[in-house]
């Protein structure tokens, strides 16, 4: 199978969506199959909306087999408020009828990736494409041509959305991902993979066909994980006492400056513990780490992004794993955290619940509770003996069921389910467009099965295969 994969921000790019895709792609192309991942030049994401920040500058590559094209953003003219201004617009036009088509054509607003566009439909390359996989459905810039061009070569299209839930009962960032226009691009793919069943069921109530959802996961391979060293890491930080680690972007919504507040309490009370902070860094955030003082700075590192190596380090020095993010669809930082043996605290938001079970491999505080965040971290730093219980059922949890080889196979099948479905249509339609098959498709059905129909007809006709 030639498999395409739209990925907004990939390798070596520092993303969740981005190591996922790769542990796919790679796994796919030892299997045998060729896969080809189209993405935008960004290194952060901040690069999608903001002048200044890093980007890729090589345009093809070969990663683990996998073939990679990047394609340079372009924006708006306007300062970096413009992008969050037209979402914010976008949002408050989903709320009246019949918009969903201006909604679609507001996506393509800012950014753009107008190359990419070019290139679907220009490539010869891609003439062989036998499933597409795209991603982030807040991105939606990159989907909405995506599937549009799919379409029309009658070439299923599946989703993994990585829908950030937030809070309960707080829509204030579900809402950005579930816009009519986004719940239209999953209700019309061949199938949704979603991270978590929390996901999986808010999808459902907003009216996502039973059948087209498939809870998946991530994952960790925990042998390449490890071997961090914590005492090269301690001796070149010069750290001798606990350590509370974060992994992820430094923001808001990541619980990063709770973290900080949390700790800024403990170290008021003359508790002695260093922050370390592992990941890209959101300019509000370095704007408010600037508000510290100089005493308090002097008890963090905030590293920034970091080498593998030195991530493994941290890990392997780290005494607890403090992550209270409302914007994770599942946190594949803890299932690192747990190949060390370490506690984790997340928020009570997105789904982290279907992660992380309170009590047994770490601790759940509601998002921005900066009192039982530093409770939760006192308890922690405290206690050792419950440091190595939850340490050790975290260890367990990702040995049994969290690795990337039991995510892969779920994704795996849902893949081929998929394209042998295409497959039997596509025989099937020799004889008559394949109406049978409609109610699976879901909303997709009747322009699926038309141009799966004249697809068929084509081959059955054509000396050589159809050139879309």
């Amino acid at each position: 199978m030639h498999i395409l994969h739209i990925v907004q921000i990939y390798h070596p790019a520092p993303s969740g969506a981005a190591r996922y895709f790769i542990e796919i792609g790679e796994r796919l192309v030892r299997d045998g199959h060729r896969v080809t991942v189209l993405a935008a030049n960004a290194f952060d994401l901040e690069h999608f909306w903001m002048e200044g920040k890093r980007s890729i500058a090589e345009r093809t590559s070969v990663h683990a087999g996998v073939q990679i094209r990047r394609f340079p953003v372009q924006r708006l003219p306007g300062p970096p408020l413009l992008y969050p201004v037209l979402r914010r617009a976008m949002l408050e036009t989903s709320r009246l009828p019949g918009t969903l088509p201006l909604l679609r054509r507001m996506a393509l607003l800012t950014p753009r990736l107008p190359t990419l566009w070019r290139y679907l439909e220009t490539a010869p390359e891609l003439r062989d494409v036998d499933l597409v996989h795209t991603t982030n459905i807040t991105l939606d810039f990159a989907i909405v041509p995506t599937q549009d061009w799919a379409r029309r070569r009658a070439i299923p299209h599946i989703v993994t959305p990585f829908v950030h839930l937030g809070e309960p009962h707080n829509p204030q960032i579900v809402q950005y991902y579930t816009m009519p226009h986004q719940i239209e691009i999953l209700k019309q793919s061949a199938a949704v993979l979603t991270m978590t069943d929390l996901e999986r069921a808010y999808l459902l109530h907003k009216g996502v066909a039973n059948e087209l959802l498939h809870t998946v996961g991530a994952g960790v391979t925990p042998e390449s994980t490890l071997g961090g060293d914590a005492t090269r890491f301690r001796h070149e930080q010069r750290i001798t006492g606990p350590i509370v680690l974060t992994m992820d972007t430094a923001a808001f919504d990541k619980g990063t400056v709770h973290v900080v507040e949390a700790l800024r309490r403990l170290w008021a009370r003359g508790v002695e513990v260093t922050w370390v902070q592992c990941g890209s860094l959101m300019d509000h955030f370095e704007k408010f780490y600037a508000t510290l003082s100089d005493q308090e700075q002097a008890r963090t590192r905030l590293l920034g992004f970091v080498p593998r190596a030195t991530l493994h380090d941290a890990l392997a020095a780290a005494t607890v794993y403090a992550m209270p993010s409302r914007t994770d669809s599942f946190g594949i930082a803890y299932l690192e955290a747990w190949c060390y043996g370490l506690p984790v605290i997340g928020a009570n938001a997105g789904g982290v619940p279907d992660v992380i079970t309170h009590g047994a491999n770490g601790l759940l505080v509601p998002f921005g509770d900066v009192e039982a965040l530093a409770a939760a971290i006192m308890r922690l730093l405290q206690d050792e003996a419950l440091r190595q219980a939850m340490g050790a059922v975290g260890k367990d949890t990702v040995r049994h069921s969290m690795t990337w080889d039991v995510q892969y196979t779920r994704v795996r099948r849902v893949i081929e389910g998929v394209v042998a479905q295409r497959h039997n249509i596509l025989v099937r339609g020799s004889v008559s467009p394949p109406a049978a098959d409609a109610g699976r498709w879901g909303a997709q059905a009747r322009p699926y099965a038309e141009a799966t129909f004249r697809r068929a007809v084509l081959v059955l006709t054509a000396p050589t295969p159809p050139q879309s």
